[in-house]
């Protein structure tokens, strides 16, 4: 279904590897987690969590100023707007992978792989390798760590952390194991409503009203305690150049505030290995660029 390819260690880099008495494999790891990557924006703030949620297959002007998602456009108007974030390709499960692991990993459709059939860094395992907390919390998921393909209105294709052995199944917890005590969260998690709760199979107003149900109170709390809400979409309708929706929602960003710069999934996983202080970056966000000029000082 797919293939995995690895790309040729740079001449100076395996004549290095040689002489160190490494592998050119260490070496070009090293190269690729290393201080070789260009370092984070200084603007990047510090938040204790941030929460991810990853929506379904629909454009920017489907949603921001649509009065269909009239909680999507408050946190827009509270918080700060990409308006040119894109995401990488299509269909779906390809973009999460990206979003996750700054690659496909060879997947290039929504077939259901084997677990754990990548041990390449993503942001999961940056994080615990770190020292640092990650979970993700998938609503309809039958139960904690399942890798079942589908399940109902659940879908594996929208859980990119299944995919790496690197990650425990144990950190993927089902929708009502969400914390009510925020201060429980971890640093970094994700949270990806089901099939009809994500505007996949049902309307934007629902997807909407989802959303303040079950992240408003989450919203409210990060508006005080230095933590910030995501939310963002895995890819357009295939008609406006995958040109998604893309808010950021809590204390350390500038109300109102609106970026027209061109950022993609790259660009938000890297943003959020800054926002966690890491130092070490997955695939392609070691070359994206963070997101920058939405941040309160």
């Amino acid at each position: 279904m797919f293939g995995i390819s690895l790309s040729r260690p740079r001449r100076s880099l395996t004549a290095l590897a040689s002489a160190l008495g490494i592998s050119a494999a260490a070496a070009g790891l090293w190269t690729g987690l290393g201080a070789s990557q260009p370092a984070h924006a200084a603007a990047l703030p510090s938040p204790d969590h941030v929460v991810v949620v990853v929506f379904e297959n629909h454009a920017y002007n489907q949603v921001i100023g649509s009065s269909s998602a009239p909680y999507i456009n408050s946190l827009k108007a509270g918080g700060a707007n990409l308006t040119k974030s894109f995401g990488v390709t299509h269909p779906s499960q390809p973009n999460y992978l990206q979003l996750f692991s700054g690659s496909n990993q060879g997947v290039t459709d929504d077939s259901c792989y084997t677990p754990g059939f990548s041990s390449a860094p993503n942001l999961a395992s940056e994080l615990i390798a770190a020292g640092k907390s990650w979970g993700s919390y998938n609503e309809t998921l039958p139960s904690q760590g399942s890798t079942t393909c589908s399940s109902g209105k659940y879908a594996r294709k929208h859980n990119p952390w299944f995919a790496f052995s690197n990650v425990p199944t144990s950190s993927a917890k089902t929708m009502t194991q969400f914390p009510t005590d925020f201060t429980t969260l971890p640093k970094v998690s994700f949270v990806v409503p089901n099939l009809c709760s994500d505007m996949h199979d049902c309307s934007v107003g629902t997807g909407d009203t989802w959303l303040k149900n079950n992240l408003k109170a989450y919203a409210d709390w990060a508006k005080t305690h230095n933590s910030l809400l995501v939310v963002t979409f895995d890819e357009d309708n295939r008609l406006a150049g995958n040109n998604i929706p893309t808010v950021f929602y809590g204390q350390p960003v500038t109300p109102g505030a609106t970026s027209s710069t061109t950022y993609n999934h790259y660009s938000l996983l890297r943003t959020l290995e800054g926002l966690a202080g890491l130092t070490t970056h997955a695939g392609n966000a070691a070359t994206a660029t963070d997101i920058t000029g939405i941040w309160a000082s």
